[in-house]
């Protein structure tokens, strides 16, 4: 194995267009050497930083909310276990509200999720004459707060 990637080896192993990686790296959630000959040359220890970019993007975190979480790693030293284990506990009560979003839209999404709509019989139950829009704007429902 090469002590660096290039772009196209970190695109393929990770699955992420190259696009997004220079554009990741503009952002600063990676990093790279350049050659002399201007190309971009990855640690190994990116696959991980570009796969923790992924999968924090799947469970819907925003990109500024990664690179805030990314930031929080060591400069200089590739993450041991114990930091990644640190940056995770600090979004467990984010992802755990996540959860319950998901867990309500997959048990909910047939029935009233106080949205306003008044289209399903069950609503004029749950939400008659749409008084859930005093709780706040969309589906109200299922949100883990109301």
């Amino acid at each position: 194995m090469p002590p660096t990637l290039t772009i196209g080896e970190v695109a393929h192993r990770t699955g992420v267009a190259a696009s997004a990686l220079r554009y990741w790296e503009q952002l600063g959630l990676i990093h790279s050497e350049r050659t002399g000959g201007n190309q971009r040359r990855y640690d190994r220890a990116t696959i991980r930083r570009v796969s923790f970019v992924r999968a924090a993007q799947r469970v819907g975190l925003s990109l500024d909310e990664v690179a805030a979480a990314l930031d929080t790693l060591p400069a200089g030293r590739t993450p041991t276990a114990r930091d990644w284990a640190r940056l995770s506990r600090s979004w467990r009560g984010r992802l755990d509200d996540q959860i319950v979003r998901l867990e309500r839209l997959r048990d909910q999404l047939d029935s009233c999720i106080g949205c306003g709509c008044l289209s399903l019989a069950t609503c004029v139950l749950h939400n008659p004459d749409d008084v859930l829009a005093e709780k706040g704007r969309g589906a109200v429902l299922l949100d883990p707060e109301v």
